[in-house]
């Protein structure tokens, strides 16, 4: 992939005022918060009625990044000795770059995840030693069709998985001259070693409808779609692990469970900062086979006991045990009612998975893109 840079910007919140606000104090969940950055890539397909290239789409990402960096002004700040963000005019480092050929062609030859790396501003999940560095970064990749990659990398300190989103529905709001429609975003004041890699799977209805018969069980009498499939996914990440060790080993199923809406009143779903709690569900399995519908009640049970009351506090799954720690991110998919799981593994559990025929049984492979869009 042919690559030049043709600007490096800093983008700016579009209010002047920002320095005169007070620091933003950052939650005991913010401050504990590692220093790693989480990766985000959007695709845009120039459509074919369209006059506006792709230094003009890329021009109005940037003013209207600049107008949601106001609203979400804690982004383009620094935290300053970990307690607190301020400086809030520092802004969002921004590259622009156009890419010689087609972005259907990078898409289409792009056989693994970790090669997408290459659209990012930064190297994703590896620890960031400035303790200064930004919130966000952001990379605009403008390729010769018109086509865009836009890169994003962001960090846990101000942002978990709710509070990105609404991020991003604020800056595509603004993007489509929504202005009056965006609400105030709500401000809360207060390592697995070896190599891994990511694949994609796709449950379509009829699978998860079969997962979610079989999780039944005499304590679990109603299963939901993500409980079958991600007591599914636990599953077979246990099966995974026990061809690489030999052993079958205790795990502990670890889930996010956002709290905005357990506290009373509950917080707005669009409140920045790091808001949840960790269910965990711990099974060992040495000995027995493994039970997909005991599983699925363990994952349940967890999930329940969330703490109803967050105030005494001061969903991405992970599976853990001494030797083994991964994951999986399960989401909506384009088929109906169907559901897209993206699994992190080490090298050589992912190869026992993808030969695994029960898995397969219910997983089919997933391209990473609908390149018909694009």
């Amino acid at each position: 992939m042919e690559v030049h840079i043709t600007s490096k910007q800093m983008v700016k919140p579009s209010s002047s005022e920002l320095h005169l606000l007070k620091p933003f104090n950052l939650s005991l969940l913010d401050q504990l918060a590692i220093r790693k950055y989480t990766p985000a890539i959007f695709f845009y397909g120039k459509p074919s009625d369209s006059y506006i290239d792709g230094s003009q789409f890329s021009e109005q990402l940037k003013q209207t990044l600049s107008k949601v960096l106001t609203q979400f002004y804690p982004a383009a700040g620094r935290v300053k000795n970990n307690p607190f963000i301020t400086d809030f005019d520092e802004g969002v480092p921004c590259v622009e770059t156009s890419v010689k050929g087609r972005l259907s062609d990078f898409i289409e030859s792009t056989k693994k995840l970790e090669e997408m790396n290459r659209l990012l501003p930064y190297r994703p999940f590896c620890y960031i030693q400035d303790s200064a560095a930004p919130q966000l970064t952001v990379q605009v990749k403008i390729f010769d069709c018109g086509g865009i990659a836009l890169g994003l990398c962001y960090l846990h300190k101000i942002f978990d998985a709710a509070s990105i989103f609404a991020f991003l529905k604020s800056w595509a709001a603004f993007s489509r001259g929504l202005n009056g429609e965006i609400p105030n975003p709500g401000l809360l004041f207060f390592n697995g070693g070896g190599r891994k890699i990511t694949r994609t799977y796709v449950f379509d209805a009829n699978a998860i409808s079969t997962l979610k018969l079989i999780a039944k069980s005499k304590s679990l009498e109603q299963s939901s779609r993500v409980l079958a499939v991600s007591a599914f996914e636990w599953k077979h990440a246990m099966q995974a692990s026990r061809s690489v060790s030999g052993t079958l080993k205790a795990t502990i199923l670890f889930q996010p469970v956002n709290l905005r809406p357990k506290f009373k009143p509950a917080l707005p779903s669009y409140s920045i900062g790091n808001m949840f709690s960790m269910a965990s569900s711990m099974y060992n399995p040495v000995g027995k086979y493994i039970d997909l519908s005991e599983l699925s009640y363990l994952v349940r049970e967890a999930t329940k006991s969330a703490p109803n009351d967050p105030q005494t506090l001061f969903s991405i799954p992970g599976i853990h045990n001494r030797e083994f720690s991964n994951g999986f991110v399960l989401k909506e998919a384009r088929q109906h009612n169907a559901i897209e799981v993206w699994i992190t593994l080490s090298d050589k559990e992912m190869g026992f998975l993808e030969r695994d025929p029960e898995f397969l049984a219910f997983a089919s492979p997933s391209s990473y893109f609908d390149k018909s869009e694009i």
